[in-house]
């Protein structure tokens, strides 16, 4: 006697890549998720273990797609540089993000102190920075954690003559820097400002424009720049 064997197909899990919601709540907060993914993706560029992304999602529970979190810039070392739709942890060894950075605001705030910071310390992500660039609520703008044991604890800052104040990222070998409420990335090794391509180019366009309108100033009176 033949038994029928009735057959049920299996339906895959779905990760979604996205999920329809705006990437930033303003047009300062859109700048810095795009400054600081852009120039931290140049800074390593030429390490082909770090993986550097933002506003992507990182599922942490293979088969279960709520366990997921989104930040603004994260930073992953000992993984693969390349490109990817999302970030599963169980196909990447286990590697969790090491450095994350929000860009936080009123409406963001509960989750980036609570839930967010929760499944940052559960994940091990050594450090955890906030920029509240509008000033709406962070005092200072600017805030770091670092995990100790478990727990995170407050970055010391330092401010600077200038008024500039400095927080060191151990992960990066970078600081991050906030002046007049303007956050950059700082190299203490160069002693230079990070920047993007696009605000290097700015910068040399207006250098060379600066040039041009001294050289026909010194052209018009007669002065020949050889001679300063």
């Amino acid at each position: 006697m033949t038994v029928a064997v009735e057959y049920f197909p299996i339906t895959p899990i779905e990760y979604p890549d996205e999920d329809g919601k705006p990437m930033a709540e303003s047009d300062q907060a859109r700048q810095y998720l795009l400054y600081t993914t852009k120039v931290l993706e140049l800074f390593f560029q030429n390490r082909p273990d770090v993986y550097v992304s933002g506003n992507l999602f990182i599922y942490y529970e293979e088969g279960n797609p709520e366990s997921v979190v989104a930040p603004d810039t994260f930073v992953v070392f000992g993984v693969e540089n390349r490109q990817r739709r999302s970030y599963k942890t169980w196909e990447e060894n286990n590697k969790t993000p090491d450095f994350v950075l929000e860009i936080t605001s009123k409406a963001t705030r509960t989750k980036d102190q609570g839930a967010k910071k929760g499944i940052y310390s559960f994940l091990g992500v050594h450090e955890y920075y906030q920029y509240d660039p509008t000033g709406d609520y962070l005092t200072p703008q600017l805030q770091g954690l670092r995990l100790v044991d478990g727990n995170y604890f407050p970055v010391a800052t330092t401010t600077l003559p200038d008024d500039t104040v400095s927080l060191p990222s151990e992960v990066l070998g970078l600081e991050l820097r906030i002046k007049s409420g303007q956050m950059r990335f700082y190299d203490p090794v160069t002693g230079k400002t990070l920047f993007t391509y696009e605000e290097q180019a700015a910068a040399r366009q207006a250098a060379e424009e600066k040039a041009q309108r001294l050289a026909a100033k010194l052209k018009e009176l007669n002065i020949d720049p050889n001679t300063l």
